[in-house]
């Protein structure tokens, strides 16, 4: 069995993401590590080659940016980075993680024996993760209907699929029909730190890409006008190799108290107490499970 990893970047330095850390964290398992690298004005290029690790493969991109956000499709070009990687995967198994994305090394026997299990199961095309979205310091996740809660990260890369939209894949039936992936669980977490990093980061992040999704620029972004209710404690361990990026921090981040819900919030609220009555799931899943 051969498992590829990949990834798409683009100046993920100044832009703060852990994307070495999340690089690092799958190498052990995987025997090639493809990475879409679009033009970087940073030291992404040179901090990917310091790990020092022949699996490693760079393919130079350009992004389109002349790609419409007003149609029905957003984020098109980050699919389209994303499919780059993958259609250079020559593994069995494909497996994305995004720059801000990292995986516990306990959870790496989980994972190859996943793949071991469903390796001749045709009908099992990818494995799904269970999320934790971290918010504000390393001892909160957000529990919520609007975050996904599940997702699939590893593909299985004998068939036609794709990624139209930077967070899911499409496999392909038909020339003009496509259908999420038929999805057995990984058994594995997937650690998303990408609302941990410096505030000032997070803003000159969304500044930089809001145009592929947007004609409104963002504002400040602020990790604090958040509901509250969605707020967890985390009490676990993190992944050894983000240990050091993540700064310290004591209890659970606080939101702002006086923070205005808006009307998804309201909704996800009242979603999160149905949830907790009836023991129903209700956060997108963009997979259908199989096993």
């Amino acid at each position: 069995m051969k498992v590829s990893g990949f990834t798409f970047l683009r100046n993920a330095d100044k832009l703060g993401y852990p994307f070495a850390q999340s690089i690092r964290s799958i190498l052990p398992i995987v025997d090639e590590y493809i990475i879409a690298l679009g033009p970087s004005d940073d030291d992404t290029e040179r901090k990917i080659l310091e790990i020092g690790d022949s699996k490693i493969r760079i393919i130079h991109t350009q992004w389109n940016e002349r790609i419409r956000n007003d149609l029905k499709v957003k984020g098109f070009v980050y699919g389209q980075q994303k499919s780059i990687a993958l259609f250079n995967c020559i593994g069995d198994w494909a497996f994305y993680l995004e720059g801000d994305e990292v995986v516990h090394e306990e959870d790496l026997p989980k994972i190859q024996e996943a793949m071991r299990r469903h390796l001749d199961n045709p009908r099992v095309e990818a494995l799904f993760f269970n999320y934790l979205h971290f918010q504000g310091n390393r001892n909160t996740y957000v529990w919520d209907p609007g975050a996904y809660r599940t997702a699939p990260r590893i593909l299985r890369n004998n068939i036609p699929a794709w990624g139209p939209e930077g967070l899911f894949f499409v496999v392909l039936e038909r020339h003009k029909k496509g259908r999420y992936p038929r999805a057995a669980s990984a058994n594995a977490r997937i650690f998303h730190y990408g609302y941990v990093r410096k505030p000032e980061q997070m803003s000159l992040k969304n500044a930089a890409v809001y145009k592929y999704w947007s004609d409104t620029p963002p504002a400040e972004y602020d990790y604090a006008e958040i509901d509250p209710y969605t707020l967890k404690l985390f009490t676990g361990t993190h992944p050894k190799v983000v240990e050091e990026w993540l700064p310290p921090a004591e209890g659970i981040f606080r939101a702002n108290p006086n923070h205005k819900l808006t009307r998804d919030e309201i909704r996800h609220r009242v979603m999160l107490v149905i949830e907790r009555w009836t023991g129903a799931e209700f956060s997108h899943k963009h997979y259908t499970r199989v096993a």
